[in-house]
């Protein structure tokens, strides 16, 4: 089976000009939870620039914050949006999606299981360093080299 090629694959700056949907029903979860995390990050800088420009802008030029992050967003939305219908990132996206699809997920019962055994480990663990700092720390001050607190100037 020959291995589809991407003809005339263009850049994202040519990508971003354009408004068709590659591979529309290939990968559509991985992209569209791709699409979703981008947003979200968008949206949580252009609230951080909305903030800071509150300290910066005077209350003349008040309605200029919300145009500045507004359009941060609206350019941030179609750069994601467009960003994911770019073959080379889509193509990626499809393969991820792919992939995810080979994996076999653990039981109910056994990822609990798997829960405990790791809890269990990490007080195993920590009991076991404890020991041996309380180990050391009664040699190290039986040999001198810690000072007691009854003899805090040895």
């Amino acid at each position: 089976m020959a291995k589809e090629k991407t003809v005339g694959s263009a850049s994202l700056l040519t990508e971003l000009v354009q408004a068709n949907r590659y591979k529309r029903t290939q990968g559509r979860i991985a992209r569209q939870a791709t699409l979703l995390a981008i947003w979200v990050l968008i949206l949580i800088a252009a609230y951080q620039l909305f903030q800071q420009l509150d300290t910066y802008v005077v209350m003349v030029y008040y309605g200029l914050q919300y145009a500045i992050s507004g359009a941060l967003v609206v350019v941030g939305f179609w750069i994601a949006y467009r960003l994911i219908n770019w073959p080379t990132f889509a193509d990626f996206l499809i393969a991820v999606e792919a992939e995810m699809n080979k994996v076999t997920w653990p039981s109910k019962a056994e990822l609990w299981r798997s829960v405990i055994v790791v809890i269990a480990l990490i007080f195993i663990l920590a009991l076991l360093l404890f020991t041996f700092d309380f180990l050391w720390i009664t040699i190290f001050k039986a040999i001198g080299l810690i000072p007691t607190a009854s003899n805090p100037g040895a």
